[in-house]
């Protein structure tokens, strides 16, 4: 029944392969779970709630999107998004906080009409391939960038802008994980991803303990992976919280639009460069079940402003399980139970540091760059666009940024060229949306 209902047959794949799948994904995207409610509390709502806001959400929106949409993708708070929400609204703008929910709220309801009415399945449809296959490449640089990041293997450092960090007891360990990982993979070892984070975070342990230590960047904490206790309660205080009729004034209004637009991009360039990598796509080509992924991921949006967290997006580590051969919408319920059980046990995540987990965001770029083989790069105006989609995306630390100046390029490159056969009204209707985004931030 369950192999019927996610058309494993049809997918080539199993379940056992799928509940592997789920597992990656969820270890690769639990950072969450800690990361947003850290973000958010400085805005004053409460830790404890903000953390049980976000299990909640994404538990629900990552079933919702497996049974649903028969989609691989695990949905939960953004990031960026958050930040947006705390540093720019909250604290820069002065905005309450519970005006700022209602904004997420308001956005939600707006990105499920768009969805319903098929809006949203038209801009997919109107962006051009070579910017789809661009945008899969740009977001496994951004992810590999990401692993180096959070392992601290490159560092800012003024002039050059980056660089890399003097190698200590952090950096080895990550160089050592990365290495242990390349291997499992390229043996084509099931559940390679997972191995190696395993590994990687034993061979953490002794940091703090016996050499080497992690306050710059565990949170003031010596030790790498600390031990905090089994349980914490949970707090559903937030829920309902949203100032609904406040965030309808006209002040709040490009509040609201700026999240609108920044979730569709990040959620339209995921899916789109999760179906590239993966060939999840249907006959005409297109990223498979669009329509209903959309749909959850609005409902995310919504969801998140009633219990009281930013907007809820799809994930692009969502590409860990994928890689480890998830196909169907099994790996995405898998991943969103999982979350379930950290309602009451989230001080576990701790003892899984970021660095044990960057070695398989590195490794997640390999994989989500086999799309760039498909780009014209003889073909210059389809190149030029898509190189600049490509790059910009690790380079702005934004996958909305990267998507909007390679169609605006697109657009302009093929303008001069006198290719107008090649710029739709689906173009010229993001281009518009995408320049309005540019002012607003």
């Amino acid at each position: 029944m369950i192999a019927k209902y996610f058309k494993l047959a049809e997918n080539n794949t199993i379940i056992r392969t799928e509940i592997i799948a789920g597992i990656t994904t969820f270890v690769a995207a639990m950072y969450i779970i800690i990361v947003n409610p850290a973000i958010l509390s400085q805005t004053g709502l409460p830790y404890n709630s903000v953390l049980t806001a976000t299990v909640v959400l994404s538990a629900f929106c990552t079933i919702m999107m497996g049974v649903y949409a028969n989609n691989p993708i695990l949905v939960a708070p953004g990031m960026g998004l958050n930040a947006f929400f705390t540093y720019t609204v909250v604290i820069g703008m002065k905005v309450p906080v519970e005006t700022a929910l209602g904004a997420v709220f308001w956005a939600g309801v707006f990105f499920f009409f768009l969805s319903i009415f098929n809006v949203r399945t038209y801009i997919v449809k109107a962006i051009p391939k070579q910017i789809r296959f661009a945008v899969s490449a740009g977001i496994g640089l951004f992810i590999s960038f990401i692993g180096f990041a959070n392992s601290k293997f490159i560092v800012s450092k003024g002039n050059p802008l980056l660089g890399m960090a003097h190698p200590d007891a952090i950096i080895i360990t990550f160089i050592i994980g990365l290495i242990i990982t390349s291997i499992l993979l390229a043996k084509n070892i099931k559940g390679s991803l997972i191995i190696g984070i395993i590994i990687t975070t034993i061979l953490c342990i002794p940091i703090g303990r016996y050499y080497g230590d992690a306050t710059s960047f565990n949170l003031g904490a010596p030790t790498l992976v600390s031990w905090k206790g089994f349980i914490a309660a949970p707090d559903f205080s937030l829920i309902g919280k949203l100032d609904l009729l406040g965030s309808l004034k006209f002040a709040i209004w490009p509040i609201t639009f700026s999240i609108l637009f920044t979730d569709m991009f990040d959620s339209l360039s995921t899916f789109v460069g999760v179906a590239e990598a993966a060939n999840l796509v249907d006959e005409k080509g297109e990223p498979r079940n669009i329509k209903q992924s959309l749909v959850v991921d609005a409902i995310a949006t919504g969801f998140a402003g009633v219990l009281g967290t930013s907007s809820g997006t799809a994930y692009i580590e969502s590409a860990a399980g994928v890689q480890q051969g998830g196909r169907t919408g099994l790996t995405a319920i898998v991943a969103g139970l999982l979350f379930i059980p950290f309602m009451f046990f989230s001080p576990l995540l701790s003892i899984i540091p970021s660095v044990a987990t960057a070695p398989a965001l590195v490794l997640i770029g390999v994989f989500m760059l086999k799309p760039i083989l498909k780009i014209n790069w003889l073909v210059l105006d389809d190149a030029i666009p898509a190189f600049i989609a490509m790059v910009m995306i690790p380079f702005t630390y934004s996958i909305t940024q990267g998507i909007i100046w390679g169609l605006l390029s697109w657009t302009l490159i093929k303008l001069f060229m006198g290719k107008f056969k090649e710029i739709s009204i689906g173009i010229i209707i993001i281009d518009v949306f995408s320049v309005l985004l540019l002012i607003n931030e």
